[in-house]
């Protein structure tokens, strides 16, 4: 029989493993690198095994295998969106594309679909030390199902422990009314998630407010240039965009976005 703990704790695993399987053969370290992370046989074993991780007289069926794989995909979004750099990432290019006054360009399948690979790039670590701790021992039969588990949700919530503000964190410890931890590892994951999140936010409006500075104060210097020579009648923001195109090309914009996103992960 499955419970429900066993639905939640494969979905986690699948959902890691998932993102294990970036190939990471462009990385300085080559082959190496390459394989600490799993294959998609090795993924298929995982799935074959979690199935069958309870002791029963027979195997689990491939439909009742397909439920348990297709419960673990449902949660992907959120997970990918709530226990990454994802939220982080995601609104700074929100930010940045409201600035510039492009409207719809970059398109939203081009600004998630950047936001997703520097998500995974920034994750990369964390799902590597995953692989090599967690998923592999439990392949190879050197741990149980549940002590893989706690070892993968204890690697990414050290990550997200490294990215929440204190006073957040204490909030929320607060608000649940549990007991003070000896340590932030003690703290248990329902109230590591939204603590996170809120950090998230905070970190991401951050970044964003001071991207809206220089092309706000391009857009005032604009629009006192037109009023001054008495064209009140033009439309501000259309003579200011073209500026702000080329001043945001002229810095190298893109780069400088996915360089300092990518070193704000601490």
């Amino acid at each position: 029989m499955i419970t429900r703990k066993s639905v939640i704790l494969l979905s986690v695993m699948l959902v890691l493993s998932i993102f294990a399987l970036i190939d990471v053969h462009a990385q300085t370290d080559g082959q190496e690198n390459a394989d600490a992370l799993p294959s998609v046989t090795d993924l298929m074993k995982l799935i074959d095994k979690t199935a069958n991780t309870e002791a029963q007289p027979r195997d689990f069926t491939t439909p009742v295998k397909l439920v348990i794989i297709f419960a673990g995909l449902a949660i992907l979004p959120t997970l990918l969106i709530m226990t990454t750099s994802f939220t982080r990432i995601i609104i700074v290019l929100s930010f940045i594309r409201r600035a510039l006054s492009t409207q719809t360009i970059p398109p939203n399948i081009a600004v998630v679909g950047l936001a997703l690979f520097l998500t995974l790039f920034t994750m990369a670590p964390t799902f590597s030390m995953v692989n090599t701790k967690a998923i592999q021992p439990y392949i190879n039969e050197d741990i149980e199902f549940e002590a893989a588990s706690s070892i993968a949700l204890d690697q990414l919530k050290e990550f997200m422990l490294r990215q929440t503000r204190e006073a957040d964190l204490s909030l929320f410890v607060k608000i649940s009314k549990i007991q003070p931890p000896d340590g932030p590892m003690e703290i248990p994951m329902h109230v590591v998630v939204p603590s996170f999140i809120i950090s998230e936010f905070r970190t991401a409006f951050e970044i964003g407010c001071l991207l809206f500075i220089p092309f706000l104060l391009l857009d005032m210097i604009i629009a006192s240039t037109l009023l001054s020579a008495g064209m009140m009648m033009l439309p501000p923001m259309m003579i200011s965009l073209p500026f702000k195109l080329i001043l945001f090309i002229l810095v190298d914009g893109w780069s400088l976005l996915a360089k300092s996103l990518s070193l704000s992960f601490q």
